[in-house]
């Protein structure tokens, strides 16, 4: 693909740069800077922000999003990123949004959809369980059909935002098949559901927002469900696509690269491992572009989750390396690198483990083409 930049998308690269500048909320530009929690409020004030703007539905296809190009999504996440901008809600916008759009009722887009563009609901993910981490498909969550309603017995675990979350969408076993992958369904719920509770799990990060999500024979309305019964396998798989390009954060590496070069260290050994971490991100900026672009296989983008969340905690040890009060100051520019570094420890594992992702390539070099 070319990479060369035209001149519509340097107009383009300046408009996004001025609204970040203008129109974005400061006082979220500046509890990033500091390394700040972000909070539920500070995150509706930021994608009303960009609602407002047009551009908060940008993942999503045409003509639910604006329908960008690849180079005009991965401008817009670098500039914001380098600007400042708070994560967005990934499973609202990343995650669900996309298989709203693609596979979801009329009925349930005009449900939902809206009320996540206006922040006035957030979503989380219930896959993982006790026993079903990188193994998803052996999940034991059931969902049994009963009239116009489905009884969700099963517990979800490490379930990222909900605790602050409105809605769910649970990954749930519908039938008993011989293959395990083919009795699975993809179910939306109200987390306000008498036999739904939510309990937080904490983490030495502080705030990763990880949860168990307990179902005691709670009934929820048969119309959440995604597709077809029994076709969750598929839906989850593309979600998983979704999720896996979504860890990229190039905007965000750069700017923290830049900020270790300024800094500086008077250390060779130190100024070679940070030039090759920026080579390293180069190269892989130039593969996101080719994902983005629709030219890579599902096999390929489960190499780019390796490589993506290995450069944050490459990123991260620079970080650590260099600063001498690292682990001393809990507030800060040594805060938020400390809070980075153990957050990103995590990044090999969700989303599917590294070794997951391997296996996932080694299957398809193996099979016969």
């Amino acid at each position: 693909m070319n990479l060369d930049f035209t001149p519509a998308e340097e107009a383009f690269r300046r408009e996004v740069r001025a609204f970040f500048r203008n129109d974005y909320p400061a006082a979220v530009v500046e509890k990033m800077r500091r390394g700040d929690p972000i909070t539920r409020a500070d995150q509706e004030q930021a994608q009303r922000a960009l609602h407002a703007r047009g551009w908060l539905a940008y993942a999503w296809p045409a003509p639910f999003g604006p329908g960008w190009t690849a180079m005009q999504r991965h401008i817009f996440e670098e500039e914001g990123e380098l600007a400042g901008m708070a994560p967005l809600s990934p499973t609202s916008l990343f995650y669900i949004g996309p298989i709203l759009c693609r596979f979801g009722t009329e009925e349930q887009q005009r449900e939902w959809l809206p009320a996540i563009l206006e922040s006035r609901t957030f979503w989380a993910q219930g896959y993982s369980e006790p026993e079903a981490g990188s193994d998803l498909a052996s999940l034991r969550m059931t969902a049994v059909r009963e009239g116009d309603h489905y009884v969700l017995d099963g517990t979800k675990l490490w379930t990222s935002y909900a605790d602050y979350a409105d809605w769910i969408f649970c990954l749930v076993r519908t039938s008993r098949e011989a293959r395990k992958q083919d009795g699975l369904s993809l179910i939306c719920c109200d987390l306000r559901t008498p036999g739904i509770s939510v309990q937080p799990i904490p983490t030495m990060g502080g705030e990763a927002h990880l949860n168990r999500v307990t179902f005691d024979k709670a009934r929820v309305p048969a119309s959440g469900l995604i597709g077809e019964e029994g076709k969750g396998w598929f839906y989850a798989n593309a979600l998983l696509q979704n999720e896996r390009l979504s860890y990229a954060h190039i905007g965000r590496k750069k700017a923290d690269l830049a900020e270790l070069r300024r800094a500086g260290s008077g250390d060779d050994a130190f100024a070679a491992r940070l030039a090759a971490t920026e080579i390293d991100l180069a190269m892989l900026e130039m593969s996101v572009l080719r994902a983005l672009a629709g030219e890579m296989t599902p096999q390929a983008v489960s190499a780019l989750k390796i490589r993506f969340t290995e450069a944050a905690q490459a990123v991260t040890e620079l970080q650590r390396l260099h600063a001498a009060s690292f682990a001393a100051d809990a507030s800060g520019v040594s805060g938020k690198a400390a809070r980075a570094y153990l957050s990103e420890r995590a990044g090999t594992i969700y989303g599917g483990t590294s070794e997951i992702q391997k296996t996932i390539i080694w299957r398809h070099l193996a099979s016969p083409h």
